[in-house]
């Protein structure tokens, strides 16, 4: 079947497609479509990887099925999250626009009383998040006795995040004789339980869609330490100023750091993590939409349903626990017959994960390196050049240039052109720190790596921005540790945390020593780096550093006892 008008749709809705420029459905859409326009309610399972048009697929059927005489919710669609409902909601909305239905969506995170007094209105589909909808049944502001079809969307996502429990409750509130619909990337155990509980002999269409996602994504890792994550990013970032993308963090608090650090030194960034307010997180998408900010910083369930056009690159800051998920980060970009680069940083130890990650999702990885600071630097002249030659003069610009008549008499265009270059020059140092190798050329060995001079290798909570140097840092650890000074190496400090090696003390003693020391007013905590613990992977960035310029001020609780007992 080569287009809409092959898959039995009504002409009120292809008309609507046709305005709506959709030409040729996807798999999903082209064996999905036919078998839900069944006459009868029917029970359907339909697997396809996140972006192939799961919401068309399931929406133009329901177009056509639904009564817009009967004013009464006769579709419930559940989703995972705020941000796919509202997009979802969104499409059959456009579906809808030559028929009479309706369309509502619920959510968490605003007043539920504007939803209750929507619902009031004559609505035939209802979009829900599992919670809210929950909330709206025990105040009794929803009727679902009318309901003849059930959508589960992103069912795995919604079993992932804990909805199991409220989708049983929900679902005992309908009748008996509605057709359920699951569509999923994935189908695990807990699924196939709901498949069997809810659904009676489903029909089901499985699309194997790993070929198809990925042949337009290049999959790139690079190894380097976690410390050494950010600053690599930023090299990539300044080599590739049309780069726009989204990047995956662990936590909550892992995102908003991240993105605090880089917008503070001038790139275009947002986070977007479950803390935000609903208005927030639309402000934020937004302004992502609209092109005004390079790369949005996101956890995986805040990014769910997130659907933004022409992403150059997926980055994954870390690689996300279930390896699965790796498909539906990478997913995001590669869209529409575009070309996408999905690419990994990874730190010494995490070199079998890639190999899994082969093997699970049938990709084949290239292992790159971070830019050098050389080639870094020729590539920021080259993208400033260009931008001078190709930007058109302002009008003001006459008048600011006789306001400076004179100025530059004594200099000819080379001596111009030198003093502009060597100020990019100074900018660019600036922005990149000093100008080391980033790269880690081999993991690490499974017995664990250690920092330089076979020491171990430390995070500590305290950084630039605490108005600390290397010298009050090595102070603050010797005096609370009890170690001397020569065990202290490779001190790293970052703008709000730091790194360094320690020997002659073991790991649980040095970071048991810092528990119920104060600076500033803020309790410290050192813990091992991860790049040297597997079993400690995303702790150490669970903690985000407070900022403050202030002088550091140690609580002595500790560190006087410790003098008293060693003297």
């Amino acid at each position: 079947m080569n287009n809409f008008h092959k898959l039995g749709l009504t002409d009120q809705t292809l008309t609507v497609l046709d305005h709506l420029g959709f030409t040729i459905p996807t798999p999903i859409q082209a064996q999905a479509i036919p078998k839900l326009l069944h006459q009868d309610p029917v029970d359907f399972i339909g697997l396809a990887q996140t972006g192939t048009g799961k919401t068309a697929a399931f929406g133009l059927p329901l177009m056509d099925l639904i009564d817009p005489d009967i004013k009464k919710v006769q579709a419930l669609i559940m989703a995972p999250t705020r941000e796919l409902g509202q997009q979802t909601a969104q499409q059959l909305m456009a579906f809808s626009q030559n028929n009479k239905l309706r369309t509502e969506v619920v959510y968490g995170g605003v007043a539920i009383t504007n939803q209750i007094r929507a619902l009031k209105k004559s609505t035939q589909i209802v979009v829900a998040t599992p919670g809210r909808l929950l909330d709206l049944i025990k105040r009794k502001a929803i009727q679902l006795e009318n309901v003849r079809y059930v959508i589960l969307d992103e069912a795995d996502e919604m079993l992932n995040m804990g909805f199991k429990e409220d989708i049983d409750q929900i679902l005992s509130h309908t009748n008996e004789d509605h057709a359920t619909w699951l569509f999923s990337a994935t189908m695990p155990a807990a699924i196939r339980r709901i498949v069997k509980k809810y659904m009676e002999t489903p029909l089901e269409v499985s699309i194997n869609t790993k070929d198809t996602i990925n042949k337009d994504i290049i999959h790139e890792y690079v190894i380097t330490k976690t410390a050494n994550k950010i600053p690599a990013l930023r090299r990539f970032l300044d080599m590739q100023p049309d780069m726009r993308g989204i990047m995956f963090c662990r936590t909550k608090r892992e995102t908003q750091r991240i993105s605090d650090e880089l917008t503070g030194l001038g790139y275009g960034t947002e986070a977007l993590h479950g803390d935000l307010s609903q208005a927030q997180r639309d402000m934020v998408m937004k302004r992502f939409k609209n092109r005004s900010m390079q790369l949005l910083i996101a956890t995986d369930v805040a990014a769910r349903g997130i659907d933004v056009q022409n992403l150059t690159h997926v980055i994954h800051h870390t690689l996300p626990d279930q390896l699965e998920s790796y498909t539906h980060r990478s997913g995001r970009t590669a869209r529409a017959g575009n070309k996408g680069v999905s690419l990994a940083f990874i730190n010494p130890r995490e070199g079998k994960k890639i190999e899994v990650l082969e093997k699970k999702v049938n990709v084949s990885f290239k292992k790159i390196a971070v830019p050098g600071i050389e080639e870094l630097r020729s590539s920021r002249m080259n993208n400033w050049a260009n931008l001078i030659i190709n930007t058109d003069v302002d009008g003001q610009a006459d008048e600011i240039l006789q306001t400076l008549h004179g100025k530059f008499n004594h200099l000819n265009k080379e001596d111009i052109l030198r003093r502009l270059i060597t100020t990019q020059l100074d900018h660019l140092t600036f922005q990149n720190g000093d100008d080391s190798d980033l790269n880690e050329t081999q993991p690490a060995s499974h017995s664990g790596k250690k920092g330089k001079n076979g020491n171990v290798r430390y995070f500590i909570n305290i950084g630039m921005m605490d108005g600390v140097t290397k010298a009050d840092l090595i102070h603050i650890i010797t005096d609370v540790s009890g170690l001397e000074k020569s065990t202290i190496q490779d001190v790293r400090l970052q703008k709000n945390c730091s790194f360094f090696d320690a020997e002659g003390i073991s790991v649980n003693q040095l970071c048991e020593s810092f528990k119920g020391i104060t600076v500033g007013g803020r309790s410290i905590r050192v813990d091992r780096d991860e790049d040297t613990s597997g079993s400690g992977v995303g702790k150490r960035r669970n903690r985000k550093a407070k900022r403050s310029r202030s002088n550091y001020g140690i609580s002595k609780r500790k560190s006087a006892r410790r003098k008293k007992q060693n003297h």
